[in-house]
């Protein structure tokens, strides 16, 4: 495929990026804080509305992705985060919270994108059996995807059936 511009033909090379999304997880998406921070407001975030579970990802420097593990209604969801919003004065957490609110679903990146790395999971607490494990099964997808992505003959792909999703769809944009 093929870009013409000014009687030029460019090669296009999208790279995709692929997101968790969906509406009864609680995600925070905090940027520019320390991880000590991150871990308190979690785990505070957590006890306050009885989530159960928790795991903190490291998106890039100072950057943090987090994923709890009771399910919630949308409107409890978006409750929760706007408390965290308030309590901890977080802007870009806050327009992270409005994108959101636009899209009507929570996403964070589980891939690659520009020259970040995909998300590494660096914290565990409580339990995580339904939707940190259904977010880490996504991420497991995610990178057998990649993995088939950038060597086509890989032969030992699973098949994307064994993914059971409850609500989460797989987002993809080229940049």
């Amino acid at each position: 495929m093929g870009i013409r511009g000014n009687g030029l033909r460019k090669k296009s090379n999208p790279k995709p990026i692929l997101g968790y999304t969906d509406t009864e997880t609680v995600k925070l998406d905090l940027d520019n804080m320390p991880f000590k921070w991150v871990k308190y407001w979690s785990v505070k975030t957590l006890k306050q509305f009885r989530l159960r579970g928790l795991i903190i990802l490291k998106s890039s420097a100072s950057s943090y992705h987090v994923v709890f593990d009771r399910p919630v209604p949308w409107s409890k969801n978006v409750g929760i985060v706007a408390w965290v919003c308030l309590v901890t004065k977080h802007r870009r957490l806050t327009e992270w919270l409005v994108m959101q609110l636009i899209k009507k679903g929570s996403t964070l990146r589980v891939s690659s994108k520009k020259d970040k790395s995909p998300p590494r999971l660096i914290y565990r607490y409580g339990e995580q059996e339904q939707q940190v494990k259904d977010f880490l099964q996504f991420r497991k997808l995610g990178k057998a995807l990649a993995r088939a992505e950038i060597d086509p003959s890989n032969r030992k792909q699973k098949d994307i059936s064994d993914f059971k999703h409850t609500g989460c769809s797989l987002m993809s944009r080229v940049r």
